[in-house]
């Protein structure tokens, strides 16, 4: 007979988000964070907590308490504004990735990443900073607000690293309250940038990130983001940026010694028949200068999906080659399965607090979930994705049909009886009739098929 399988238990669970923070240090880092919450109760314990809780698949309200301190003391832990979350995530990516960095070819191009998400709070009345957000997929405006989020990769692991919850600047878009604080503290400042433009909202995560620790060389955004000024802004911070740039009219830029906007300029291109080699992935290849002084190589590629098409992709390190350049970008994809896997398994934009610093912290926490997950995989020797390290962490013991148990339950008792000859036989069969004849007959008719 087949025994009932545990596929993970709670206990290897907790050892390795224990060994996870031993290795990076986090108990380091709490220091770090601006953490003055007086208190017993060990912030790397709610820390814990609320990770398990995430695998557990549990709302804060739904979760089972700890035997150390209640939800509400978690939920307070989380509504702390004086807690640096923006910190906090990018020294724990950075401690991830010298953790990493000896198995990490010193030839690789390490590349931070800047996209938003939406986040959503459809039936959110009362949340602060609520606002309304355009969702580009459904074209519509919905309440919530858009997760600001930079990301490092290596072109094989990725990890994020930090965030900003963006809200409107604009009167008319702001349904929710704000809180109004001292300027000097954290927490207004934290309030101050969700109201700022989107552009500068990345620059000051990416100059966060360096100066936290967190290596790179290159900046990638797509084409949301791209613009000559913010090529500049990324230059200045001693990187390179690589984005897709837009057909604009509006925008033009320098090329032998003529302004020409993205159109116009692939039109000359066509007449000077600079073409490259057949069978190439790209189709023209130029160096342009922009208004404001700053050199941009350009590479036309075709798109696929449209033949009479075309994307336009950029980048301030001009030495790159144009097949360089397309797989560099490529490597900008990796933030869209964060956000997909942060959706579907780690609860990102599915919580019941309301102040705005506790949604910074539950941010926090589904991406310190992440980085475990991305710290796991690259641990582990197969090729498992994500999503199955979700599971095999948060699902202690798999669903069972109660039918599927109860035929193990009669089964044992029937080889308890044949080893066990002391006890009368006719008595135990008795006892197993009578309660398989009080049973439902749908459930009697797989006990006789069994």
């Amino acid at each position: 007979m087949n025994s009932i399988k545990q596929s993970q238990s709670n206990d290897e669970a907790q050892f390795l988000i224990r060994t996870f923070f031993k290795q990076i240090g986090l108990g380091k880092i709490i220091h770090q964070i601006n953490f003055k919450r007086h208190t017993p109760i060990s912030p790397l314990m709610m820390i814990k907590w609320l990770m398990t809780t995430i695998f557990a698949r549990k709302s804060l309200y739904r979760a089972q308490s700890d035997a150390n301190f209640t939800t509400r003391t978690a939920r307070n832990f989380l509504n702390d504004g004086r807690t640096n979350w923006q910190k906090l995530t990018c020294l724990l990516t950075s401690q991830v990735i010298k953790a990493l960095r000896p198995f990490i070819d010193s030839r690789r191009r390490l590349a931070l990443i800047i996209d938003d998400s939406l986040f959503a709070r459809p039936y959110a009345k009362k949340a602060e900073l609520l606002a309304r957000v355009y969702d580009h997929n459904k074209g519509v405006y919905v309440r919530g607000y858009r997760a600001l989020t930079l990301g490092w990769s290596d072109a094989n692991t990725f990890l994020p690293v930090n965030f900003a919850l963006m809200s409107s600047g604009k009167a008319e878009n702001q349904l929710g309250p704000c809180l109004k604080n001292d300027q000097r503290t954290l927490a207004s400042q934290r309030r101050n940038q969700a109201r700022t433009k989107m552009n500068e909202a990345a620059v000051d995560l990416v100059s966060q990130a360096l100066q936290n620790g967190v290596p790179a060389q290159y900046v990638l955004f797509d084409s949301w983001y791209s613009s000559p000024k913010m090529f500049d802004l990324i230059n200045q911070l001693g990187l390179d940026g690589v984005g897709m740039l837009k057909r604009s009219k509006k925008v033009y830029y320098r090329y032998r010694k003529h302004l020409y906007s993205v159109k116009t300029l692939y039109q000359r291109l066509q007449t000077e028949g600079r073409k490259s080699k057949e069978g190439a992935t790209y189709q023209y290849s130029c160096v342009v200068e922009s208004l404001s002084g700053v050199e941009l190589k350009l590479v036309f590629v075709s798109n696929r999906h449209h033949a009479n098409n075309y994307l336009v992709l950029a980048t301030t390190k001009t030495s790159l080659r144009p097949n360089e350049i397309i797989q560099l970008y490529g490597r900008r994809w990796q933030i869209e399965t964060y956000f997909k896997a942060a959706k579907q398994y780690l609860r990102f934009d599915q919580t019941q607090v309301q102040k705005y610093d506790g949604l910074c912290g539950h941010l926090a926490m589904v991406m310190m979930t992440y980085d475990l997950l991305a710290w796991q995989e690259r641990q582990e020797r197969d090729d498992r994705t994500i999503g199955d390290l979700f599971y095999i962490m948060g699902e202690a013991m798999p669903d069972l049909n109660i039918t599927e148990v109860l035929v193990w339950f009669v089964k044992t008792l029937q080889e308890f009886m044949e080893d066990e000859p002391i006890i009368p036989r006719n008595l135990l069969e008795g006892t197993v009739n009578q309660f398989i004849k009080h049973l439902p007959q749908s459930v009697a008719k797989q006990f006789q098929a069994a």
